[in-house]
């Protein structure tokens, strides 16, 4: 007897999604490092949030810590994507560990910015969530007091400004950009006066994601992010097509898929975060397709052509 044919599921898969030129960068440069230098190569903190690229780089001979004062003498330490405080360097040089530092450079810029802010006698309101690698690693480059947290409107009505006529803001590179434009808004009502970034801070990835969630939710019954639960912009997507009236879902692997999550589902989107690589939306793709008739089409909605350069003492080495 022949077998029910499948049930029909289109998928509309938001492009851009996966990999920034930041985590392309972050996670070649620890390549090249175990090839420059042989395993094993020491990594501060998890380069980038997802446990599949991690798992990768392990297998090739990183070995992933929380602090400095795990990594052995002689051997050399990477520093995340997200940033460290001026501290870490400073006390790797101290010990005369090699380094290199694989902080995105639109964090970096954002490390710059702060430093001169400070320099020029701003106090800096800073939109983030506590807690973050990237909110640690900001704070770390000005001296302590120099700069305030807030993450919601509400933390901005109980900011209590040390000079009102004297502040300047930043954002964490990672945000929503319709929750960041609501607490900015607010600053600038509180404080007229407040200086605002000469570029914005929410890095271009984020943003780009964001908005190809936003074009395909219209046309979607649910969506599912490839992301890993402590990744910030694979958080917000799923904020983001929440907030279009979309069902949505953050999954590490096709393997954490709910099946109960799709009855009913006509039409699904998928995307992936900043730092899911395009295998794993493949791999979704192929899951479903064991019990669907997939039909699946890409909604681009811009080009990405952002590269970054890797360190001095790697490029050779590429």
């Amino acid at each position: 007897m022949a077998s029910a044919p499948k049930p029909t599921l289109d998928l509309l898969i938001a492009a851009p999604r996966g990999f920034c030129a930041g985590v392309d960068r972050a996670i070649r440069i620890v390549e090249l490092a175990i090839e420059k230098y042989g395993a094993p190569v020491y990594v501060r903190h998890e380069i980038v949030h997802n446990k599949f690229v991690v798992d990768n780089l392990k297998a090739k001979g990183a070995i992933f810590v929380e602090e400095l004062d795990q990594v052995p003498d002689g051997v050399p330490v990477v520093f995340s994507a997200h940033g460290v405080p001026k501290a870490v360097p400073a006390k790797a040089a101290e010990r005369g560990l090699s380094y290199l530092d694989a902080t995105c450079p639109l964090v970096s810029k954002v490390h710059r910015q702060a430093e001169r802010l400070v320099a020029s006698g701003r106090h800096i309101v800073f939109i983030g969530h506590a807690g973050h690698p990237e909110v640690i690693g900001t704070f770390g480059q000005v001296p302590e007091g120099s700069m305030t947290l807030v993450e919601t409107v509400a933390d901005v009505a109980g900011f209590v400004a040390p000079n009102p006529e004297n502040l300047s803001f930043l954002t964490q590179t990672t945000l929503s950009v319709d929750d960041t434009a609501e607490v900015v808004a607010a600053l600038q009502a509180r404080f007229p006066a407040i200086q605002a970034p000469r570029g914005e801070d929410i890095c271009y990835a984020t943003s780009n994601r964001q908005a190809a969630v936003k074009a395909i939710a219209g046309a979607c019954d649910a969506m599912l992010v490839l992301g890993a639960p402590n990744s910030s912009n694979s958080l917000r997507l799923v904020e983001v097509a929440e907030r279009q009236g979309i069902p949505s879902k953050l999954i590490q692997r096709a393997a954490d898929l709910d099946w109960d999550f799709l009855d009913g589902v006509g039409t699904l989107g998928i995307t992936a975060g900043a730092s899911a690589p395009e295998e794993l939306v493949r791999e979704l793709v192929d899951r479903l397709a064991e019990r669907f008739e997939v039909r699946e089409r890409e909604v681009e909605t811009t080009e990405e052509t952002v590269s970054f350069k890797l360190p001095r003492g790697l490029e050779a080495a590429a």
